[in-house]
């Protein structure tokens, strides 16, 4: 079983679902979305299975959401996917793939329903 996991190690939440995964005995890709972002197709998929708009997987509390122009309700959803995946740190953590679904790990235990 191939599983991704968009990890940022400095999010406690982030840093539980990988040490869950672990103690599953799930070895799984960490790609740490800060340096390594999804392209707009690989969110644009990550969205569809989540099936979620892209501003129900954005963190509207973090200052860049407004500085970045992210608040304006008039955006359409591949302008609001390119703006993820401009400023990253707008992107819900952690996100883990697995078996061609997705599950976000906020609490941890939610990402067990898609081993």
């Amino acid at each position: 079983m191939s599983v991704k996991i968009y990890h940022n190690p400095r999010c406690s939440k982030s840093r539980q679902t990988l040490q869950l995964l672990e103690e599953k005995g799930v070895q799984a890709d960490v790609i740490e979305y800060l340096k390594t972002p999804p392209t707009a197709d690989e969110l644009d998929s990550i969205l569809n299975l989540l099936d979620l708009q892209p501003r129900e997987l954005m963190r509207t509390k973090e200052a860049e959401y407004k500085a970045t122009g992210m608040d304006n309700s008039d955006l359409s959803r591949s302008e609001l996917i390119a703006g993820m995946v401009a400023t990253p740190k707008l992107i819900e953590r952690p996100i883990v793939l697995a078996n061609g679904k997705a599950a976000i790990g906020r609490p941890p235990e939610d990402v067990l329903a898609i081993l």
